[in-house]
């Protein structure tokens, strides 16, 4: 039984998120990049997984490929054997760099949806209310008088700026 690769969790992580498959997700990213940044940059980190996954596979095959059973590398095979080994341990770490950057975003888009949106939405009509912006009751008249502020020097000034 074949182990899930990082593409995999990545692309499970951000169906469960999202709540969609990932080719429905990929075309919304497509067609609507500004609806939701977060799935834009989840979607982003995920193809340069794939390559790096594909980068993975192709090491993992040439590394399988010079030390199968029954071979016996030539001297001039054990450098390949050696760079093969250490791209491998490099792509696997870039691999779990990205895969670990997709669970921040999701995090943050966890973090960004509140659970009970009421509170939120109360204290944002509080806010309102409060900074004067809320619409008046009809046959209310606004209080006038509060004097404008002055936008700007009132007279040029005199003298060199520096």
């Amino acid at each position: 039984m074949p182990t899930a690769t990082a593409l995999d969790q990545a692309t499970a992580m951000i169906e469960k998120t999202w709540g969609q498959p990932i080719e429905i997700l990929e075309t919304l990213t497509v067609q609507r990049p500004s609806t939701d940044p977060l799935l834009r940059a989840a979607m982003h980190v995920r193809s340069a997984l794939a390559i790096t996954d594909n980068a993975a596979a192709a090491h993992q095959n040439r590394l399988h490929a010079l030390s199968r059973p029954g071979y016996v590398p030539a001297f001039f095979e054990l450098e390949r054997i050696t760079s093969s080994a250490a791209d491998l341990r490099v792509a696997h770490a870039e691999s779990q760099t990205y895969l670990q950057s997709i669970r921040r975003v999701v995090e943050a888009r966890e973090a960004a949806v509140p659970a009970d949106r009421a509170p939120a939405v109360r204290l944002a009509q509080a806010a309102v209310a409060r900074s004067g912006h809320a619409p008046h009751a009809s046959g209310q008249v606004a209080d006038l008088s509060v004097p404008s502020a002055v936008v700007g020097p009132s007279a040029p000034a005199a003298g060199p700026r520096r």
